[in-house]
């Protein structure tokens, strides 16, 4: 506003005796006019409106018109209207304008008005017609139409193109074809124009008959090389590769010579018609999408100029494709990569998990779009770099650069991702400023509450969003109802989704059979099981048998779990025998056992958890020269151990532990107060108490993380392989005890927490591990000294937080785990 205001300044300051005489100098109309339509240009319609108001008599028939234009296009007709009917004096730019405004809308009513205007008109140009005859195409009224062209004085090539494609939108192909050829004058307009009419009603035969007939008879128009075009892609849609490679060959490489001899003037019109670089495009764009890319890159060579079309389409391909070496070379040779190509690259390499080269290329970019910053935050948060992610967007906003939806739903999903219900909250809070939180944003909403264990806020999100609610919603709190536990409601609302029509998908499905397997909820699970089958017709994947196995082998059905995976339509893999394993482990059935750790080494050789498992199994029963003899086998085979480590974040800061790690500042302090903890728990004789406890079944999230990758497996991977007392004696305590720890004790440059003895569980710790068996619950404060006090102090087993250690040891000596849940 303020920038006008010294245009608005001069434009009242003119003299008086110019003012009077009633005519502005020329200039000075023209710079208003030429501010007042940059302004509607630029979309800034209420400072447009503001500047016209301020130029009260200074305004000219231009600024009127420049004004009503605005809002047409803008399709604010009342305010347009109000203008056209105040204005003191009009021309046909003013009738032709409102006129526009009313007939190309679809509303019958509004279209009806334009008639009446028409009729008003005092005087009309063939503007006015040919608007008046699109209004009455646009809305199928082609006998209006057609007779308000027979009325025209003289008819244009737009007036004729504007009938022929008025019947193809209606269907009527035939009717077309004839005006086409009774028109007198043709361009290459009128020829691409019937074409894509054609394709559009499917009648690409007819297109090419049409094309191929003015060939023969030697009347091909300029510009149809254009037409040409559009039919290749029109076949290319429909995947008719050997059809768009006919039409393509039919065009001559070089200049094509069409020559009409008159017999009389003996006169020669040379026309030229050769194949140009869309032809060249549209031909290579058919083969991607027909998956032939080596086709497409026999084309891509043989191109004589390529643009920067050709290229984006030919590394498209080879992102599309995985075939990332040959779209990297490909992006070394191109001449000048935009923003596109970079967009491109980023998006392949991150699909295949190559996030380092994927930001390597994102870092030369000279200039960066939103895309490639939602490209760059997508493909960490999708390779679970989600420390990563966040940093990254940390950096857009240092940059200035203003995230969108598709941004903030990846940074949510992060959040979810690691737990970070700050981060998470901090981002809700800007969603809030920023934008209309859509669907696809609620959604993400869910997950990072039901994630961060925040189901209370997830479920109000899910209530707040009523009837916009889609499959994925349902999802997001079903899955959250069922990794927090609370089986129930996970099945109540699955129940409230079947009534309300929604369709479950196997993710749903995935998520109810997780819940009846924390819940123990056998029969349900089995029914659920079935009606995913046999009702909805949802062929089950692997995790469906892997949740189906650890629910029927969990509570002792070993047999049936066996019988399960010898009869899945899927092979089974590490989460199915690890399953079983677990269960095994359980109800110590070493046979079986042996049979499902077996399966697993085929999988995984280098894994340690199956190993460990059966050394465990084998240490219990008293067995000890099986035990031995798979030490030796794992020293043979050359299988370590992989140590877990786990993370707690205090006061905005992220502390790594790794079993045994003495690299914290205050690691001693950690350790004496684990120490203290084991030795308490000894004489409370706690340990005792806990373990005549009947094992929780469940089947918790686990994730194992090595050398900065992430893998699954069913099992313990850093179990101590010694005895019990030996493990009481010389074991180190593990990741998470170490993380659970250091919650209690003073951080430095963070505040001095005091508790009572016990160890209050953090509000975000993560325990990385892979452990699917012997799982057991914990109140996360050990309050009392012996377990007949327990209750009074608080340990309600109905609602234990769920703590997994290593099977009947209480001492704090457990392999690590991933742990995400909130206690208070």
């Amino acid at each position: 506003m303020r920038r006008l205001a010294p245009l608005v300044g001069r434009s009242r300051a003119i003299p008086a005796a110019r003012s009077h005489a009633g005519a502005d100098p020329p200039l000075e109309v023209r710079r208003r006019n030429q501010a007042l339509s940059r302004l509607i240009r630029s979309g800034r319609l209420r400072e447009a409106r503001w500047f016209f108001d301020a130029l009260l008599d200074h305004r000219s028939v231009v600024s009127w018109n420049c004004m009503i234009g605005g809002y047409v296009r803008h399709r604010e007709l009342a305010e347009a209207r109000k203008l056209f009917d105040e204005m003191p004096r009009r021309d046909v730019v003013s009738w032709n304008s409102i006129l526009a405004g009313y007939a190309l809308s679809r509303d019958p009513g509004e279209l009806e008005e334009a008639c009446c205007l028409f009729q008003r008109m005092p005087t009309r140009d063939i503007i006015s017609w040919n608007t008046m005859i699109t209004g009455y195409a646009r809305n199928g009224r082609m006998e209006e139409a057609m007779q308000l062209f027979g009325r025209m004085p003289d008819a244009n090539v737009v007036s004729w193109n504007t009938v022929i494609t008025g019947y193809l939108g209606v269907g009527d192909d035939r009717r077309a074809v004839e005006l086409f050829d009774r028109m007198p004058i043709r361009d290459a307009s009128s020829l691409n124009a019937l074409v894509s009419g054609l394709i559009h009603n499917n009648k690409l035969e007819e297109a090419e008959e049409l094309l191929l007939g003015k060939r023969r008879k030697a009347k091909v128009i300029d510009g149809a090389i254009d037409a040409y075009n559009t039919l290749i892609a029109g076949y290319a849609q429909q995947g008719k590769v050997e059809e768009a490679k006919r039409l393509f060959d039919s065009i001559p490489h070089g200049p094509y010579q069409d020559a009409e001899v008159d017999a009389k003037k003996m006169h020669r019109e040379v026309r030229s018609f050769e194949r140009n670089v869309v032809s060249w495009n549209s031909m290579i764009m058919c083969y991607v999408k027909a998956g032939d890319i080596l086709a497409a890159r026999a084309l891509f060579n043989e191109m004589p100029e390529k643009d920067l079309v050709t290229w984006n389409t030919m590394i498209a391909a080879y992102t599309q494709a995985s075939a990332m070496d040959e779209a990297e070379a490909l992006f070394q040779e191109m001449p000048n990569p935009d923003i596109w190509t970079c967009n491109s690259m980023i998006c392949g390499f991150a699909q295949k998990g190559q996030v380092g080269r994927a930001r390597g290329i994102f870092n030369e970019m000279p200039q960066k779009s939103i895309v490639s910053w939602n490209t760059m935050i997508a493909g960490y948060e999708q390779n679970g770099d989600y420390d990563g992610a966040i940093d990254l967007f940390a950096s857009m906003l240092v940059a200035g650069e203003r995230p969108d939806r598709h941004t903030l739903s990846s940074v949510l999903s992060a959040c979810a991702g690691h737990a970070k219900l700050l981060l998470g909250n901090k981002v809700h809070q800007l969603i809030t400023k920023t934008i209309i939180p859509d669907i696809p944003i609620n959604n993400a909403l869910i997950t990072m509450y039901s994630r961060c264990g925040k189901l209370m806020d997830a479920k109000a999100i899910f209530d707040g969003m009523g009837s916009q609610r889609n499959v994925v919603t349902w999802n997001a709190m079903i899955g959250g109802y069922a990794q927090h536990g609370q089986a129930r409601k996970a099945l109540e609302l699955f129940e409230e989704m079947k009534r309300r029509c929604i369709r479950p998908t196997y993710i749903t499905f995935i998520s109810i059979l997780n819940a009846c397997v924390h819940a123990g909820l056998v029969a349900e699970g089995r029914r659920e099981f079935d009606s995913m089958v046999n009702e909805f017709r949802i062929a089950p994947k692997v995790e469906h048998y892997a949740s189906l196995v650890d629910l029927i082998g969990r509570h002792g059905h070993l047999k049936d779990a066996m019988e399960v995976i010898n009869n899945m339509t899927v092979k089974p893999d590490k989460a199915v025998w690890g399953a079983l394993l677990g269960a095994c482990r359980v109800h110590n059935d070493v046979a079986l056992a042996q049979v499902a750790a077996e399966a697993l080494v085929e999988i995984e050789p280098e894994s340690s958890a199956p190993y460990v498992l059966l050394h465990n199994m084998h240490v219990d029963e008293g067995k000890w020269d099986n035990a031995t003899e798979i030490r030796k086998t794992m020293d043979k085979n050359r299988v370590v151990k992989q140590p877990g480590y786990s993370w707690i974040e205090m006061h905005n800061r992220v502390h790594i532990f790794v079993s045994g790690d003495t690299s914290h500042p205050s690691s001693h302090e950690i350790f004496s107060l684990i120490e203290s903890c084991n030795r308490h728990i000894r004489d409370s004789q706690l340990d005792k108490f806990i373990s005549s406890l009947p094992l929780m079944s469940g089947n918790p999230t686990v994730t194992c993380k090595a050398k900065s990758r992430t893998l699954e497996a069913p099992t313990p991977t850093n179990i101590s392989m010694n005895s019990e007392p030996d493990r009481e004696k010389k074991g180190t305590p593990a990741s998470p005890a170490i993380a659970l720890a250091s919650k209690v004790l003073p951080v430095p440059g963070g505040p001095t927490r005091s508790t009572p003895f016990g160890i209050l569980a953090p509000t975000a710790a993560n325990f990385s591990g892979d452990f699917r068996n012997s799982t057991i619950s914990l109140k996360s404060c050990f309050a009392s000294s012996t377990p007949a006090t327990s209750s009074k102090a608080g340990l309600d087993i109905s609602a234990m937080a769920t703590i997994p250690f290593s099977n009947r040891s209480t001492f704090f000596t457990a392999p690590s785990f991933r742990y995400s849940k909130n206690l208070e």
